[in-house]
């Protein structure tokens, strides 16, 4: 059910989000039309995709002629849902709002043909929850983009309870038609990879607070001894705390306060201070003119006790979700590697590690502070006595 390459596709909302899927669909040749009431926000996402473009060029990525086709392909609109009346797909990329989503996607519907696919870039909200503003919720699917779209390649596809089938994939054929990687989840809070994700913050904050490494210590460790590209404080400030605490807040809140996914004071604190990382020039570092130039303790024995403990509760976040069948195994490894651009796949690395190594980690952990934060899987205590793997073939 491949899109033709000059095909119409509408994309609502022209924040980040949005001006970078607008940008990724026209380098794929469709035209797109962007659409937004506000128009300051068109103004602004047409600023942004011309620096984005140009950085492309300057890069040697595309060429100037690429450029301009890519610009030219992009319709910034701010009328009515009329314009999407022939579209065969239309994204929404809007605030995370469930009643503004609900009510967007209900005005759509009455607007598009019978077939055309709605799909929502939400990355917290329930896709059954915003498919329910619809007569016809099967047309409805989360097409999950990371930031920067048209560089990242993970798209997380989410069917919601009602989503059709033939829906689902659809949108699996048209994320490879452009490129890149889709993986199915289940319509869970988080999805795979804002779920899985949660230890590598939480972990690092509560290593912080018990005093046994300071900031740059730890991301010294994840960096050079985990193997990670960004330590959890730098990536923090690059998110924003503000984000990464209102998504871990709201994960934790849709699991019912499972003290897995528990927030910190400390990023509570942070965001409090309106100290929100680089968008600030201030976070867990300080940037800007006088950036933070802080020494890590380099202490190898140290700095392999930090990353066994988060490596660790990692792995049974992704083990848990195995469990509940969230993903596969292959997809649940995609989205990290992807999404996440961790060093490797998360079950591959407890097969690596050794499943009983991993339960010991945990099973003192929560021996230790009597926290069920800490409570191992019961499909990594599985693996662990039956010495299977989780990623054989």
């Amino acid at each position: 059910m491949a899109l033709s390459n000059g095909a119409t596709i509408g994309v609502l909302g022209a924040g980040t989000m949005g001006t970078g899927i607008a940008q990724l669909l026209a380098a794929q040749g469709h035209e797109v039309l962007l659409f937004d009431t506000n128009a300051e926000a068109l103004r602004r996402s047409h600023a942004y995709m011309e620096r984005m473009i140009q950085k492309e060029v300057e890069k040697k990525r595309i060429d100037a002629r690429t450029a301009i086709l890519i610009r030219n392909r992009i319709k910034h609109v701010d009328d009515d849902f009329k314009v999407f009346a022939k579209c065969p797909l239309v994204i929404e990329a809007v605030i995370e709002d469930l009643a503004v989503k609900q009510q967007l996607f209900s005005e759509l519907e009455a607007t598009v043909s019978a077939d055309t696919l709605l799909a929502s870039n939400t990355s917290s909200l329930s896709i059954t929850a915003i498919a329910a503003g619809c007569k016809h919720p099967g047309r409805v699917v989360g097409m999950h983009f990371f930031n920067p779209v048209p560089l990242m390649a993970l798209v997380e596809i989410i069917p919601g309870m009602c989503t059709d089938a033939s829906a689902t994939e659809a949108a699996r054929e048209y994320i490879t038609q452009w490129g890149k990687k889709p993986v199915l989840a289940k319509d869970t809070p988080g999805f795979i990879v804002n779920r899985v994700a949660r230890p590598f913050y939480g972990e690092a904050l509560r290593i912080l607070e018990e005093g046994i490494a300071d900031i740059p210590s730890i991301d010294w460790a994840m960096r050079e001894l985990g193997g990670f590209r960004m330590g959890p404080f730098e990536l923090m400030d690059l998110i924003g705390n503000d984000i990464n605490y209102k998504v871990t807040e709201t994960i934790f809140e849709a699991f019912y306060y499972d003290p897995r996914y528990r927030p910190s004071i400390t990023q509570k604190r942070m965001v409090e201070a309106n100290l929100l990382g680089r968008k600030t020039d201030k976070g867990y570092y300080t940037y800007g003119e006088s950036p933070t130039v802080s020494e890590p303790t380099k202490d190898k024995a140290l700095g392999t006790q930090i990353v066994d403990r988060i490596v660790a509760m990692l792995i049974n976040e992704a083990v848990e979700a195995r469990l509940l069948n969230i993903a596969s195994a292959e997809d649940l490894d995609k989205a990290v590697t992807a999404g996440l651009n961790y060093p490797r796949g998360l079950l591959a690395w407890a097969d690596e590690r050794g499943s009983k190594s991993v339960l010991k980690t945990l099973d003192e952990l929560q021996s230790t502070y009597g926290d069920d934060r800490y409570r191992a899987s019961a499909l990594l205590r599985r693996v662990a006595a039956s010495g299977a793997t989780f990623t054989a073939a």
